[in-house]
């Protein structure tokens, strides 16, 4: 059975692939053409897969073609589109305070597909977690959009099946190929919807360059390397409830790179977020079973 320092560790690694997508924001709108949203999408994933399948050298088979497909939409090409959409027609803060929602969504599916219980202390920390982020990105005029709100939650829900189904299905090669596969895949599916609604991207200066290398070497192929060793070996939920951390890095960026300031509501959202993220990997820790205790010796009797 796994020990609690190795389960940490797995959280640890596992966590540093939502923290580096807390920088997607900054580096997309610092280094990217703008309007270009899914066009960069696109180059963040499919290069990024082809690269790996250059050196796994190893293409699915059977079963796994379909699945592939099926995970590389759920985790990027329509996770990706729908954020965009949401991004779009929502202020930031209403955005991510939607995607918050995830984790609920994980553990409701995780019972579903894999016959997790639904833990009451998870369900809080998911609660918990949405509203620190809530109160670390929301402004007071933010404004609601109906399909805006739908593409989130869309996306939401379509990022959750993908992490699940990642977990259930557990393919029998390394995370370094099931990674390659699903990103090739994701991209493949992204070049005609980048292609038809929206324009040439113009010739990219060597900042755009740099930005683009970031995103699919850093911000794809080794975030999503690590983000699926995760799911195959901690649960699905405490791996969703680390999604928490993109929202804080984010601002994070924006105060130390940005000069953007910091309120107390932001200050306290960043203690609720990191709380929520501790409540929940502490309900999944592992519990060692306890050794029973030794059962007396009969007395001896006098012959």
């Amino acid at each position: 059975m796994k020990t609690n320092s190795q389960y940490l560790t797995d959280v640890l690694i596992t966590a540093v692939a939502p923290a580096i997508w807390g920088s997607t924001y900054f580096v997309t709108t610092s280094f990217l053409p703008h309007g270009y949203l899914l066009t960069s999408a696109m180059l963040r994933a499919l290069p990024a897969g082809l690269l790996l399948l250059l050196i796994v050298r190893k293409l699915p088979t059977g079963v796994w073609w379909g699945r592939a497909f099926m995970l590389g939409a759920l985790n990027f090409s329509f996770f990706w589109a729908m954020l965009f959409v949401s991004a779009y027609r929502l202020p930031g803060g209403v955005a991510a305070t939607v995607g918050a929602v995830q984790p609920l969504i994980v553990i409701a599916l995780s019972r579903l597909f894999l016959g997790k219980p639904i833990r009451f202390l998870a369900v809080i920390a998911g609660l918990i977690g949405m509203s620190g982020v809530a109160l670390l990105v929301l402004t007071p005029n933010a404004a609601l959009d109906p399909v805006g709100i739908a593409a989130g939650l869309a996306g939401a829900v379509s990022m959750a099946f993908g992490t699940v189904l990642t977990r259930h299905w557990q393919p029998p090669v390394s995370s370094l190929t099931f990674t390659s596969w699903q990103l090739t895949a994701g991209g493949i599916l992204l070049v005609p919807v980048a292609f038809l609604l929206e324009p040439a991207l113009p010739a990219p200066t060597p900042a755009n360059m740099l930005g683009i290398a970031y995103l699919g070497l850093i911000g794809a192929a080794f975030t999503y390397l690590l983000w699926f060793r995760g799911l195959s070996r901690i649960e699905p939920s405490a791996a969703a409830s680390l999604g928490f951390l993109s929202p804080v890095v984010a601002t994070l960026l924006g105060w130390l790179a940005l000069g953007q300031s910091l309120s107390p509501a932001q200050i306290a959202g960043f203690a609720m977020v990191l709380a929520s993220v501790w409540l929940s990997q502490r309900t999944m820790m592992p519990v060692r079973p306890t050794r029973p205790a030794a059962s007396p010796e009969p007395a001896s009797h006098p012959a």
